[in-house]
């Protein structure tokens, strides 16, 4: 690991800003915003990743840094498809089934396409030249999907907000069960370990819309601290610490 004589600076909200939770904004508790606020946490992580990655590449300099780094790049893109995948492949489709109709949420699935391909092109990027990757190059890539990137972002949590006036009655949307059985369904030993680290350290609690979600999600000790013992030199790059405080950049 490389060495520097001064303190490196800390990890900062940039180049993509962080979004507020709509319960943080409406104080309303009912499940479609308490959903939709849980998926602006998770997307708070994506973009804290995103970051991170951004605002490292420049800075590594010795190999053995950059095959850490390679492989924290590649478990961000993991994660984020991953979490898409689910939403395609079961959230959304339960969505559906539970209100009787389609397409509720294609407008988000439109979104996934519009930037997957450059991460794709990221990642393929990363796998092909390794440790002899270059900063400038990755970071053009970066730019390249990161604006279609956080307009999803942005975008699905209001778009789950609105699918309240879609459950009536007599199509009922149980939006809290259908995600937790969606999410439990990505879930496995390779996924934990490899890719899950790059999510849960990258959600900062302790000072984000007042600590409010400090304990939204009580798995996150052993996420925190036990899992990422495991490929530690690739989760020194999140941004955050095990106490899920933004800490300072890894190099």
């Amino acid at each position: 690991m490389s060495t520097t004589a001064t303190t490196p600076p800390m990890y900062t909200d940039s180049p993509l800003a962080l979004i507020a939770t709509p319960q943080f904004e409406t104080a309303r508790e009912d499940p479609f915003t308490v959903e939709a606020s849980h998926m602006a946490l998770s997307h708070n992580a994506f973009i804290r990743g995103f970051n991170s990655i951004y605002q490292t590449a420049a800075r590594l300099t010795l190999p053995a840094d950059k095959k850490d780094f390679v492989g924290y790049c590649v478990a961000w893109v993991d994660c984020v498809s991953t979490h898409h995948h689910y939403e395609e492949t079961e959230f959304f489709p339960n969505i559906n089934k539970a209100a009787g109709q389609t397409g509720l949420m294609a407008g988000a699935v439109h979104e996934h396409e519009l930037f997957h391909g450059g991460m794709e092109n990221f990642k393929r990027y990363l796998l092909d030249k390794a440790d002899d990757f270059k900063s400038n190059e990755l970071i053009a890539i970066m730019d390249s999907f990161k604006e279609p990137l956080w307009n999803h972002l942005k975008a699905e949590p209001p778009a789950i907000v609105a699918l309240a006036k879609h459950s009536t009655p007599d199509t009922p949307i149980p939006i809290l069960e259908i995600a937790n059985a969606a999410g439990k369904k990505q879930l496995g030993l390779s996924f934990m370990f490899n890719i899950l680290p790059v999510f849960f350290l990258n959600m900062e609690t302790t000072q984000f819309e007042k600590g409010m979600w400090h304990e939204v999600f009580p798995s996150r000790t052993v996420m925190n601290k036990v899992v990422p013992k495991r490929q530690s030199g690739q989760w020194r790059f999140c941004s955050c610490d095990a106490d899920g405080k933004v800490k300072p950049l890894a190099v």
